[in-house]
């Protein structure tokens, strides 16, 4: 990767990762950023996901893929998942489409491209004793085997200032780099479809096989900062004790190698995501995980596509 990006501004270019910092994000699969949304931006999106709550929409998914997360009124006050904001939503896609994101996740992949994979809105409710606030620890790639990339990341967007308090993200660090045991096709259901002591369970005999001690590190985060991790480390979320709703994107980012793969499960079926029901076909037709209007390039070697 070239270290200039001339279609960054020279105060964004004093923005991006250092040497150090990805040598960090290397080792303990996650990095904090420096302020990469000023303030209005992250009061502009304040103000377009109320809109989106309120109902919202540029646009609707042609079709609802079976396992779409999306919160509506009818549900409660529960803990509030949204996929697709950022093709739902033209502002909200707009904002998450800067180019500055895709330059800072394209040097910590190592990537000459960086695109959308998923958006998901995110409302946990100051609730202490909500079940559904409590996000048990797992890794995205477990959901995402029918994707062929192993650098695939995620940037979570708080709107506010976010920390421990609040329920913030939290991650056990350098468990990206753990040989995995124990695994079967159960590990390729989302972690709200399992069993959260399971979950435990498969961490500590995780950490045990690899002689590594779990060392949680909640991602303390201020407005307009964001944190990324790498998609292969285990995190979850406590309770938001705050006070006020924690308000966030989980921007899930792939790198410009990634395209669907074949991945058999034990009953003879293929793993799926929500795209392959979405997104158009290749000419050897597969799920075409770089389809534009599902997952936009945001960052390309030589041109950011942020429009």
């Amino acid at each position: 990767m070239t270290t200039t990006h001339p279609t960054l501004t020279a105060e964004e270019e004093a923005l991006l990762p250092s040497e150090a910092d990805l040598r960090h994000y290397a080792e303990h699969g996650w990095y904090l950023s420096k302020k990469l949304l000023t303030d209005a931006e992250v009061d502009e999106l304040v103000a377009a996901t109320d809109r989106y709550y309120a109902g919202e929409r540029d646009r609707h998914l042609p079709v609802r893929p079976p396992r779409l997360a999306y919160w509506d009124p009818s549900r409660g006050d529960v803990q509030r998942h949204n996929d697709y904001v950022h093709y739902e939503h033209d502002v909200i896609g707009r904002i998450l489409r800067k180019p500055l994101i895709g330059a800072v996740a394209a040097r910590l992949a190592r990537a000459d491209e960086i695109r959308v994979f998923q958006s998901t809105l995110i409302w946990k409710p100051p609730i202490s004793g909500e079940p559904s606030n409590i996000v048990p620890w797992h890794f995205d790639k477990h959901y995402w085997a029918s994707s062929s990339s192993e650098d695939m990341l995620t940037a979570f967007i708080p709107f506010h200032d976010c920390g421990e308090e609040m329920g913030t993200i939290t991650m056990v660090d350098g468990s990206h780099r753990w040989q995995e045991v124990g695994a079967d096709d159960t590990v390729v259901r989302h972690f709200a479809d399992r069993d959260r002591d399971q979950l435990e369970v498969m961490l500590a005999e995780n950490a045990a096989h690899n002689g590594a001690e779990i060392r949680k590190i909640p991602m303390v985060i201020p407005k307009g900062h964001m944190s990324f991790h790498h998609c292969r480390i285990y995190h979850g979320s406590g309770a938001n004790v705050s006070g006020r709703p924690r308000r966030a994107i989980s921007l899930h980012l792939q790198d410009g190698g990634n395209a669907w793969r074949e991945y058999p499960l034990s009953d003879g079926t293929l793993a799926a995501y929500n795209h392959d029901v979405l997104v158009r076909r290749t000419p050897q037709g597969r799920p075409d995980y770089a389809d534009p209007d599902f997952c936009p390039v945001i960052w390309r070697r030589g041109a950011a596509q942020g429009g």
